[in-house]
């Protein structure tokens, strides 16, 4: 029979070899794979030469809403006529209805027929001819039943006068025609999406209607 304190120390050593061992089973620490990914492209904006705007149009960009399935960070595929799939490590790194109001705004400050485009809150004093609203319910890549992948942009665009007696003048849904992806390449979803708002901002400056 061992002696008791033989016995202890060989306790002893097996909870240190066990407490040694299990130290060696935690996992090193994961590199972060999440991705992030934005709708302006790298490039610079170039600076125009200060002039005054040759329209007279006064617009303002009243709402730019999305779907509330879209409305979030994780960039989106539809895999089915009813079924979406969030892609948790492709996400994007700017609220998608600031990106989008930007963009359309900086579009619409492009066409001739503009002179000013505010987006709100709008100045208390300053007087518009027409305010713009859209509602984006397509803003995605997808997948068909042929297993080929596409990026897709749909928008109700909402053209209307402003002040108390206001009106809509315009209602008018936009469909981006569909463009080929390879269903892996998020930073080409996204080029191909910010390449759909572009569409989009031409789209809402085309209703526009003469200054009344």
């Amino acid at each position: 029979m061992s002696h008791p304190k033989t016995r202890l120390l060989a306790l002893c050593g097996a909870l240190a070899l066990l407490a040694s061992s299990g130290c060696n089973v935690v996992p090193p620490p994961q590199e972060d794979s999440t991705r992030f990914f934005v709708l302006s492209g790298a490039e610079l904006p170039a600076l125009a030469a200060v002039q005054a705007p040759a329209g007279t149009l006064r617009v303002g960009i009243r709402t730019v809403r999305l779907e509330s399935y879209l409305n979030r960070k994780e960039m989106v595929v539809r895999t089915g006529a009813n079924e979406v799939r969030f892609e948790d490590y492709r996400r994007w790194a700017d609220p998608l209805d600031t990106a989008l109001t930007r963009i359309v705004r900086s579009r619409l400050l492009a066409a001739p027929e503009v002179a000013q485009v505010y987006a709100e809150p709008f100045p208390f004093d300053q007087a518009r001819d027409y305010d713009v609203a859209i509602d984006v319910v397509r803003f995605e890549g997808s997948v068909g039943a042929d297993g080929k992948f596409s990026a897709n942009m749909a928008a109700v665009i909402e053209v209307s006068t402003t002040g108390s007696g206001s009106r809509i003048v315009s209602r008018k849904l936009f469909e981006a025609p569909a463009q080929g992806w390879d269903g892996t390449d998020f930073d080409r979803l996204a080029a191909l999406l910010r390449a759909d708002v572009d569409l989009l901002a031409q789209e809402v400056a085309s209703e526009l209607p003469e200054k009344p």
